[in-house]
């Protein structure tokens, strides 16, 4: 494993791998990436993902030098990308990337003599350390990723992270998804095609309540006004899809609420003191996740 593009890429072994490390990661502070230093390039604004590459970086004892907001980059002068990452190549041994355009992290891959790390690029690309991290949430919490039922609720179309877990999602048995939208938002033809190359069950409806009963993880998602431009349409979808507590009380037992965070609304406050609400402990797992691929891929010895 060199760059990190996009989902598809990863086998089964290695995803297995990475998440055995995670586990032993747990409460861990190393010096096992001393010397080595990670670029944070998020031309896109990031809470989350920013600072979880950067702890877990930290916590391996490497370090962390960060450009966010392209307005503050040669960007912002009309430098290409190709020769930031040529540029920032020279001062890093990985680059982990944020970007507003689709297909940025293979332009960026395609000239980088060092990792690129796909943090998110476009609103119809990818965030595969996101997938992961998800995926390793659901068999943390649930003891397996196959033979289960996932809804995946909201903005389908234009999200990232909700393409991702389709997509990994695609590479386990006895899968069954449901994408829940408005006709707007459903999921990209993309996505369905490789669900169906990988002969995943998948369906579609408009109604929440037909898998809120069913389903062992409700994938809930933002609708994101920074990619939906036209206020009337934001207004009209982004009250559509809202998990309350009534609706959480009536899940299944054992069933899971995760969700890529940031909300704006689209689950309650209240639904937090719920058993099926996890996805606080979901940022948790992130780090643990992005601290096994940065390990992985800088070559830290395992101990």
């Amino acid at each position: 494993m060199h760059h990190v593009v996009e989902t598809q890429q990863f086998k089964r072994e290695t995803i297995e791998k990475l998440f055995k490390l995670a586990d032993s990661l747990k409460g861990v502070r190393e010096e096992s990436l001393k010397g080595k230093i990670m670029a944070a390039l998020f031309f896109e604004a990031s809470t989350r993902t920013r600072l979880s590459f950067s702890s877990a970086m930290l916590r391996l004892g490497g370090s962390v030098i960060t450009m966010e907001s392209g307005g503050t980059s040669s960007a912002s002068k009309g430098e290409t990308l190709e020769d930031s990452i040529r540029v920032v190549s020279q001062y890093a041994d990985a680059i982990v990337m944020r970007h507003n355009e689709t297909g940025a992290a293979k332009r960026a891959a395609a000239v980088s003599p060092i990792p690129i790390i796909n943090a998110g690029d476009g609103n119809m690309g990818q965030h595969p350390t996101q997938a992961l991290l998800d995926l390793y949430t659901i068999q943390r919490e649930l003891g397996r990723e196959e033979g289960i039922h996932v809804g995946i609720l909201g903005n389908l179309r234009y999200y990232r992270a909700a393409r991702s877990l389709a997509y990994i999602l695609g590479k386990y048995n006895d899968i069954k998804i449901t994408f829940v939208s408005s006709p707007e938002l459903r999921m990209a033809d993309d996505v369905k095609e490789y669900l169906n190359r990988h002969k995943v069950s998948w369906s579609e409806t408009e109604d929440m309540r037909k898998i809120v009963d069913s389903a062992d993880v409700i994938y809930q998602t933002r609708i994101a006004k920074e990619w939906i431009k036209n206020d009337e349409e934001y207004e009209k979808q982004r009250g559509r899809y809202i998990i309350t507590r009534e609706v959480a009380d009536s899940m299944k037992k054992n069933a899971i609420i995760i969700h890529p965070l940031p909300r704006i609304g689209e689950i309650a406050d209240d639904v937090d003191t719920s058993p099926h609400a996890v996805y606080f402990k979901q940022v948790g797992y992130g780090l643990l996740i992005r601290m096994a691929l940065l390990k992985t891929i800088l070559g830290g010895k395992v101990k």
